[in-house]
């Protein structure tokens, strides 16, 4: 299992720190704004918008990721169920508290690929989205391709994260 516990605050984060968190190695901003450049790194950008039924929207780098066809519909559901039991018991437990306190967080997790290449490492990175209320609409975020072996991350560094 790649969390490290106790969680969710040994991977949670202020709000006010997205940008010491998602951005200490940035990209130049053609290939970051680029989707296939993304892709190309094992990135994709991800955005799930709360007040919509979870409705999730995906670069081609998620897809990939998951080994689902590019820009197919998929369900939150689905994407759920494709996380190993442990990761998605974390995932979902940092989920809710990034939903209720608004802070972001950082979690390396395992994934089942779809497509039958099997499983692969992911780091997860997500920030709420916040209405002019200050109410959190959506999350928003990166997921990033792990190497093969890669050991669970101890600073918790993403690579990217570009506001789009």
């Amino acid at each position: 299992m790649r969390p490290t516990e106790p969680l969710p605050l040994h991977h949670s984060w202020p709000l006010h720190d997205l940008r010491e968190h998602l951005a200490p190695v940035l990209l130049d901003p053609t290939i970051a704004r680029n989707d296939a450049a993304l892709a190309e790194r094992g990135l994709g950008l991800w955005h799930c918008d709360l007040t919509d039924d979870n409705a999730l929207s995906w670069t081609a780098g998620v897809y990939d990721i998951f080994g689902l066809e590019r820009d197919s519909m998929v369900s939150r559901a689905l994407s759920v169920s494709l996380y190993t039991a442990e990761s998605r018991e974390a995932m979902e437990r940092l989920r809710a508290y990034a939903i209720t306190y608004r802070r972001g967080f950082t979690l390396d997790v395992d994934i089942n690929q779809i497509d039958g290449a099997g499983q692969c490492a992911m780091r997860l990175i997500a920030a709420p989205v916040l209405n002019h209320d200050g109410a959190v609409v959506g999350l928003h975020g990166v997921k990033q391709l792990l190497p093969r072996g890669a050991p669970a991350s101890r600073r918790l560094d993403p690579t990217i994260f570009v506001m789009l």
